[in-house]
Parts: structure tokens; sequence; C-alpha cells
């Protein structure tokens, strides 16, 4: 298989009770999924783990086992329960230690924010080995063991902690999509979606189903890693939708 043929493959744990307890709604799996998109690279597989030292060993060991890349949100702030950094080091086997860049940088930043106290510096622990994510914002640093990256669980923090490591990992070709929509139940054109997905080789369909203003409809995802194969499968699936009698709309319904 070529490189470029590849799939590459990104693992993602999600850390924290507040997201189990439903107190905080996640809003990273769908950043990091599109952001790994744009890097050749495919979310493969989630899990959600509360703040328990074993369940996150659990999780990080599966799925760094099973994919390229894992990455991780949560758990790496200043508090008790910030435990990812001890649970990564536990599941890699290293001692965790201070982190002198990560230590000169939280000096810098909380010179002026009342000083580096022992919860912040709690912020400088890292596994053994690791190097630094840039984080420009709060100066707390992100961290990447190997193919193991340990974000925040802040959103807009996360996403600064992504764009400092944008072009630096190595994947395969990004995953283009097209969506098209009917006002039709799924399950009357199944054959057909069927049916054109085996004609088109490298190219994938979802189905999502909804059912807005008194009617059903489905949005229909055509996915490929070529551009010239998508944009083939989109114009058969449009042709045949429209061959049943369907109203077909380009961008979804």
């Amino acid at each position: 298989m070529d490189a470029d043929e590849r799939i590459w493959t990104a693992g993602l744990v999600v850390i924290g009770d507040e997201i189990l307890s439903g107190r905080t709604q996640d809003r990273n799996v769908a950043q990091i999924a599109g952001w790994l998109n744009l890097q050749g690279i495919r979310l493969a597989e989630v899990r959600i783990v509360p703040d328990v030292q074993a369940r996150i060993v659990e999780a990080v060991n599966a799925l760094r086992g099973a994919n390229d890349y894992l990455f991780t949100t949560g758990g790496i702030g200043p508090t008790h329960d910030d435990i990812t950094v001890d649970a990564i080091a536990a599941a890699l086997r290293v001692k965790v230690v201070e982190h002198s860049k990560a230590r000169a940088a939280l000096e810098a930043y909380y010179e002026s924010r009342g000083g580096l106290t022992d919860a912040r510096l709690r912020m400088a622990r890292v596994p053994e080995g690791a190097e630094l994510i840039e984080n420009p914002m709060s100066g707390a640093p992100g961290i990447r063991c190997g193919n193991i990256f340990i974000l925040a669980g802040v959103p807009h923090i996360a996403t600064l902690m992504l764009e400092a490591l944008a072009g630096k990992l190595e994947g395969g070709k990004p995953l283009l999509s097209r969506t098209i929509g009917c006002w039709t139940a799924e399950s009357e054109v199944a054959e057909i979606l069927q049916a054109t997905e085996r004609a088109h080789e490298g190219c994938q369909i979802g189905s999502y189903p909804f059912f807005r203003e008194g009617r059903v409809g489905a949005d229909f995802v055509v996915r490929s890693t070529d551009q010239a194969r998508l944009e083939a499968c989109v114009a058969d699936l449009t042709e045949r939708l429209l061959a049943s009698g369907r109203t077909v709309i380009d961008g979804g319904a």
C-alpha cells in the first residue's frame, strides 16, 4: 500500500466526571475529529472515562495500542482531581517529573497573577521523557509522550494546542465529503444507497434520517479521500434518486 493510501487513525480519551454527570457538555470530540481529518488522520474511537486512575490507564493502553495516535482531553489542571498526568505515566510505566520549561512558562504567566503556588506548579508535572505542546493562552502547556497527546479539557485552550501541532503529525489523505438530502424515509432508498456505494470503490455513504416540519427526510453524506471518486459517486447517487422520482437537495435537506 502506498504511504498516501494508508489510513492513519487516532483514539480519543475524554477524561472527567463532569462530562459523565452531564454538568459539562463535551465539545472537544467534534473539533478534534475535524482537525484530525485535515491532518489526514481519522478519529477511530472515543472513550469517556471518570477521574479514576485505573479507568484512565485501561482506556489509554487500549486505544494507544490500537491506533497510530492517542489524544486525551481533561485532567491536567491544578486541582487534586487532575490526575491525567499520573495515569498516563502509570500506563507508560514511567515516573512523573517536573518539566523545567513548563515551570518557566508558568512562572512567567503567573508573575503578575499572584505567583506560582504549589497548586499551579502541578501543571508543570509530566510523564518522564515528555515534550511540551505550546499553550499561549494560560501558560499551562499540553504534553506529548511519543504518540500520546495530552490536551486541556477547556475547548478553546485545546484548540490552541491543536494549532501548535498542525502539520507536525504524519498522516494520509484528508477525508473529503459532500452532502445531499431528500424528503424521504431512508428505508425507502436503502437499496439505492447500497447499490451506489458498491459501484464506487473508495467511497462510503452515510445516511442520517431526521423528522422536521411534520415530515421525514434523510441526508446522505458521501465520503472519500479522492475528489474525483467523490464527485462521481455524488453524481451517480443524485441521478439514481432523481430517477426514483425524488427531489435531491444539494448540501442536505
